[in-house]
């Protein structure tokens, strides 16, 4: 399992998010306290981010070391400010290759994506079948190895098929069809996602035969007014809200908030 951070607000700068917090990611990296699975989490971490005032594609900037171990993020984080970060630290799954191509966030156009969970045995049960439902442009978006990014491009799929969905529609029957796939395989799966285009941003907590992953959300918390954070564990001690199970959160360019149920 992974630990996962989504930042939408007031511009900030990265090392606010991810080396102030008394239980930051770096720290989450090492001594995660809700992990179903795994120990640490030391097989790479990746961060987006989407210029403040420029409609540009996003950077994103990842490493295979463990993040406590990457010299040069401690100087780009004082020096970046975005007002929309997502950021992943990984613990491979057993028998997925430790590569940049398998550091998240994965990037289609404009969409960043960060996914913690898993598909049980997923070379040998879903990947064949998932490949199978994707258009060229999505299967040719893979860049890895990954459950994670096979599942996100489910998501570029329905996105290409149905043009006018929405980030929340695309990404409720993405889960729909994870869900038929691993019941008609009998395979456990867990998709906890953050999704953003710049603007809004997008979170899922969801699994089927298995426990749902934690996540949380808090909103305009003192030491961070005018803004949204999403996290896989409260990153200091505030007012954080757990996600429902198989629900679906949007955060507004207004940061409005609404939680609805996957409808399964």
């Amino acid at each position: 399992m992974c630990r996962l951070l989504g930042y939408i607000g007031s511009p900030i700068s990265l090392d606010y998010l991810l080396y102030k917090p008394e239980h930051s990611l770096i720290i989450q990296s090492y001594q995660p306290r809700e992990m179903n699975s795994g120990v640490v989490n030391a097989d790479g971490f990746g961060v987006g981010w989407y210029h403040p005032q420029k409609e540009t594609n996003p950077f994103t900037y990842k490493n295979i070391l463990p993040i406590w171990n990457d010299v040069n993020l401690p100087s780009l984080s004082r020096y970046v400010e975005s007002g929309c970060v997502v950021s992943s630290i990984r613990s491979a799954t057993g028998g997925q290759a430790v590569d940049l191509s398998n550091c998240q966030p994965f990037e289609y156009d404009r969409l960043l994506c960060i996914h913690n969970g898993m598909i049980e045995n997923f070379k040998q049960t879903l990947l064949r079948p998932i490949c199978d439902r994707l258009n060229d442009v999505a299967y040719q978006s893979i860049k890895g190895s990954t459950d994670s990014e096979h599942f996100f491009a489910l998501i570029i799929n329905e996105l290409q098929t149905n043009p006018t969905a929405t980030l929340e529609q695309a990404l409720q029957t993405s889960l729909l069809t994870l869900e038929e796939l691993a019941q008609s395989h009998q395979v456990k799966a867990s998709a906890n996602m953050i999704l953003s285009a710049g603007h809004r941003l997008i979170a899922s907590r969801f699994a089927t035969g298995t426990e749902c992953p934690s996540l949380y959300w808090l909103r305009d918390d003192p030491t961070y007014p005018e803004a949204v954070i999403v996290a896989s564990e409260p990153l200091f001690e505030g007012n954080w809200h757990r996600f429902p199970e198989q629900s679906i959160l949007s955060v507004g360019e207004d940061l409005e908030i609404k939680i609805n149920p996957i409808q399964l």
